[in-house]
């Protein structure tokens, strides 16, 4: 099995770790716990480094791994003895270049995001954050489109109902699609 020499995956590491921070945020809604999971993501492509053959599929195994990950802890979570804390780090947040527009209305979406169910929450990182159509998510979550589909209504209609304002949810923008804006 091959692995990556070091300077290609310092590369690799430099050019993903911004946005998987991100999608990890998003779906925890820790920074320090995002950072974890960034790092267990990058460990396991590191070990199946010979298996992942083309740039696409090193973006797609991150990104499985990654959210297979934060599944994984929010599963065991409770058996932990040890919980990480809730306080972001302000001059991380702040300095991303998020479709959110202020921190406020951004920790608003982390906060609804939060209270969805795991596989709700998955879908509608993986499709509004990261733009990943229904079957590419269907396939870095290995279910079908139908459940991405069904995913997908259930976890917006849990945000609608969740956001604030009804009439014009924080970061109503971010749960439509591209072509719903068109």
């Amino acid at each position: 099995m091959r692995r990556p020499d070091d300077g290609e995956f310092t590369k690799l590491v430099a050019a993903r770790s911004l946005a998987l921070r991100r999608m990890a945020y998003m779906m925890c809604g820790d920074w320090s716990q995002a950072e974890d999971l960034v790092q267990v993501a990058f460990i396991k492509l590191h070990a199946a480094w010979g298996r992942v053959r083309t740039e696409q599929g090193v973006d797609a195994y991150l990104r499985t791994t990654l959210l297979r990950a934060c599944i994984d802890e929010k599963r065991r979570a409770h058996w932990r003895r040890e919980q990480p804390s809730s306080n972001a780090m302000p001059e991380l947040a702040a300095t991303h270049d998020s479709a959110v527009n202020s921190v406020s209305d951004r920790d608003v979406v982390v906060s609804a995001l939060r209270r969805l169910p795991p596989g709700q929450r998955a879908v509608l990182v993986l499709r509004f954050f990261d733009d990943q159509d229904i079957e590419g998510t269907a396939r870095l979550l290995g279910v079908s489109t139908g459940t991405v589909k069904s995913q997908t209504a259930r976890g917006l209609a849990a945000m609608r109902s969740i956001l604030p304002d009804p009439a014009r949810p924080v970061g109503e923008e971010l749960l439509t699609t591209k072509k719903e804006q068109s």
